[in-house]
């Protein structure tokens, strides 16, 4: 009789367990909770329609760097799609300080260590003045982001040109780096947590290319 209730209670227990098993994760079901779109307009002032083509949101692929190498249509999709971390850059009043080594160690003693293979976008914290011309981030912090972290890429807010540091820009295209200029509304992301989606126009000899860009957030 003993042994019939125990043959029983395992049963039960066992039966439990799958159930328990098979279950959906209500967490993993509700992974991020909406969506921020990171795409800019031309015209601020004039009406939205959505698409890249009136958009100043662009993609600077490592082609634009360096010949050769990846155009915007030919970035693999798997590089388009990764975790999204944002650093701020140091408010002053004159210019903001791009981000340096000091900065990434810092952002990285209060959010933990940047992820593996991700996008990391830059944001302004006051409405001072910024170089639009340069990378807002140190040629040896890039460095360490794409050496040890293997980040995938940059977004920023404004425009950049690559072309004033170009050993720092032979290192993007070297890494398969690229860069997102004009992107919008970083001040409404988190730190971390988010995931972005990257969609360039399918155009495989572009080096530059309009581009959508949208954030999915926790």
């Amino acid at each position: 009789m003993r042994i019939r209730s125990f043959i029983i209670a395992y049963a039960l227990v066992l039966a439990i367990l799958l159930f328990a098993d098979r279950r959906p994760d209500p967490a993993q079901q509700d992974r991020y909770s909406h969506v921020v779109d990171l795409t800019d307009a031309q015209n601020s002032n004039g009406p939205r329609t959505g698409s890249t083509s009136d958009s100043r949101t662009r993609i600077v692929s490592p082609a634009a760097l360096i010949p050769g190498t990846w155009g915007a249509g030919q970035i693999p999709a798997e590089r388009l799609v990764a975790p999204l971390v944002v650093m701020d850059l140091k408010p002053s009043p004159e210019s903001a300080s791009p981000i340096s080594l000091d900065d990434i160690a810092a952002w990285e003693s209060s959010h933990g260590v940047v992820p593996q293979g991700a996008i990391v976008a830059i944001r302004r914290t006051s409405t001072g003045s910024q170089s639009s011309n340069v990378l807002p981030i140190t040629a040896d912090a890039a460095q360490f982001l794409m050496d040890a972290r293997y980040t995938l890429g940059f977004a920023i807010e404004t425009s950049a040109d690559l072309t004033s540091d170009r050993a720092l820009a032979r290192q993007l295209a070297l890494h398969g780096n690229y860069v997102v200029e004009g992107t919008a509304r970083l001040t409404s992301l988190p730190e971390t947590g988010s995931l972005v989606i990257v969609a360039p126009a399918k155009n495989k000899n572009a080096a530059e290319a309009p581009v959508r860009v949208l954030a999915m957030v926790r």
